[in-house]
Formats: structure tokens, sequence, C-alpha cells
């Protein structure tokens, strides 16, 4: 009996052994393959890029500017999707509550990112909590102007004619709680005057009323007054900037006109819902920086009145922080609330 069984077992060890080995190269096969599949996966279908604003404003062509450089190295369509409204809250929205895929992007302004937290009580979600801050884009400096009949021919003289004068001078802003509005709040702190507040429904009619002579000064993003500024319809003061804007090379910064310290600059960046894994945060994040070293970028860019700034993800988080910060503080002394 046990030259019988010794007969037979082998055999039988024998093929357990070759299928054994089978399946441990049938696994060890299919481990190797894995992150490879899952790396090329992405993104393997068109990304949505959320615009929360109307088409044709300065958001909306910024979002332009990237999605097109972004489809030749990201390999897929990128689709703008306009969410328009609530300065820019439904669109916000809209992709925190998306799915942490990678196919779902916010384009996002100042606004949305450090201002809107404070001036909206009942905001459905948190800013950045809710979100995975990709990339800063860009910085946005402003610029002031004054009506052509304001006796001021610079920004020290305004200060000095705005102290003699409390409470005579308006300022236009584009709505309550925006940056046209919180800019020159700033600068009211900043200077020491006290200039009124007249917001109006969009920037358009904010500028034809200063140029008319309803309202004596205002400041916005730079693309809204070049033209007028170059055609003399306004006269531009000083940029918000660190250093001059190439769009508006012979205009001072805030600094170099007298108020020294005063710099006040938007920005634009890019973020994905919460939840997005971090190597697709990454991946999304460097294909950014490459387009922002692109010399074509940088020259749509200023066009814009922009300047390419990038980030790293956690270097933006912290921007979005110190900003909600600095922008908060403005919002609670100028009072501006938003129900």
């Amino acid at each position: 009996m046990t030259l019988s069984g010794a007969s037979q077992h082998p055999p039988r060890r024998k093929a357990l052994a070759t299928l054994s080995a089978l399946t441990l190269g049938t696994v060890a096969a299919l481990s190797a393959l894995m992150p490879a599949t899952a790396q090329a996966a992405w993104p393997d279908k068109p990304i949505r890029m959320v615009v929360g604003f109307p088409p044709g404003g300065p958001v909306d062509t910024h979002a332009r500017i990237l999605a097109e450089k972004l489809q030749p190295i990201l390999g897929q369509t990128v689709v703008l999707d306009y969410k328009a409204g609530a300065a820019g809250n439904i669109g916000s929205d809209n992709v925190a509550k998306s799915a942490p895929d990678g196919y779902t992007l916010l384009i996002a302004n100042t606004g949305q990112m450090s201002i809107n937290n404070s001036l909206y009580p009942k905001l459905p979600y948190g800013m950045p909590k809710d979100f995975a801050p990709v990339a800063r884009t860009a910085l946005i400096p402003l610029v002031m102007v004054v009506n052509n009949n304001v006796p001021a021919k610079n920004l020290k003289e305004f200060i000095a004619y705005a102290k003699a004068n409390p409470g005579k001078l308006n300022f236009a802003s584009g709505g309550n709680g925006g940056i046209s509005h919180l800019m020159p709040e700033m600068f009211k702190q900043a200077s020491g005057t006290f200039i009124v507040h007249i917001p109006y429904k969009g920037s358009a009619p904010a500028l034809t009323d200063v140029m008319g002579g309803q309202a004596q000064m205002m400041a916005d993003s730079i693309p809204l007054f070049t033209q007028y500024i170059k055609a003399g319809k306004v006269r531009a003061l000083a940029v918000t900037s660190h250093t001059r804007s190439p769009a508006l090379p012979d205009v001072p910064t805030m600094a170099e006109a007298g108020l020294k310290g005063f710099e006040v600059v938007g920005f634009y960046g890019v973020l994905a819902p919460a939840g997005t894994p971090k190597d697709i945060v990454d991946k999304l994040s460097a294909a950014l920086r490459t387009v922002l070293a692109d010399a074509d970028t940088k020259a749509k860019f200023e066009q814009q009145g922009a300047e390419p700034a990038w980030q790293s993800p956690e270097a933006f988080t912290a921007t979005i922080l110190s900003e909600q910060k600095r922008w908060g503080e403005t919002i609670k002394q100028s009072g501006a609330k938003i129900d």
C-alpha cells in the first residue's frame, strides 16, 4: 500500500505545484499591470471646467486661455460650463457637490475664494474645505481712476483733496462687496479719507457714471479701463500691484505715487472637489505650471491685465486662507453684507 500510494502522489503534487505557480504568476502579472492601468486611466474623457460668471467677462476669458492650452497637454477636451449667478457662488457650489474624480474643475476669482465666505452668511459650501485647490494661475492688479474734472493730477493730490472735502466725493463700484467696492474701502482706511460708496449693477455702468461725473473715483481690474485711460476719458492715478503693469507702463504703483505699503492684487485659480485623488491634483497642477510658463500664455494674460503666477496646491491653499483673513477684516470694517 505504501508503494502504491507513493506511485500516485507525485503526479498530484506536481499538478498542484504547476497550478499554484500559474496562479501566482497571473496575480503577479495583474498586480504589475494595475498601477500602469490606473495611471493611464485619467483623463480618458472630456474635463468640465465650471465658470461662475457669464460668457465674455474676465473670468471667462481667463478660462478660455487655460482650456485651450491644457487640452494638448492632457490629451482631452476641456469644456467650459457656465453656472453664472450670486457672485460666482452657484458655480462654486456646483463643483463642491460634484464627483471628486478629476473631471470637474472650478476656475475661480478672488471673490469666490476669499471674499464671499465673509460676505454671504449662508453659503452652502465651505472654501477651501470643500475643495482641493489645484493651482493659482494669475495675479490681477487693479487701477484707480478719477473723473477728468477732479482737480487732483496724481494720487498725493487726490488724497489731499479728499481730506479737504470729507464725504463730498463718491466712488463707484460694480456692486456691494465686490473687489471694486472693497479695494477703495482699503484705500480709505490706508489714506485716512472719507469717500462715499455708490454701488452699481456691474462695473460698466459704474464706469459710465465716473466718466460722466456722477462719481469721482473708481478702482477695478485693468482691462476695464485701459482703452478709456488711453483715450483720455478718465485719469489713472495708480495701479495696486507691487510693480507697474505692462498694460499701463506709464501709471505708477501706489507706493511710487506716495501711499507706501499699499498693495491689493486679485487672483485666479483652479480648484477640484474635495477628495479628488492627490495624483490627479498633482498632474493637473503640473500641467497648469507648464501652461503658465508658455510665452504665448503670458502674452495673452498681459492683454487681460493679468500676470502668470503659478502656486502649488499647498501654497495655493495657504494663499486662499491668508487672503480670506485680509478681505474678511475689510468687509467687517466696511459693514458690507449680502443676505
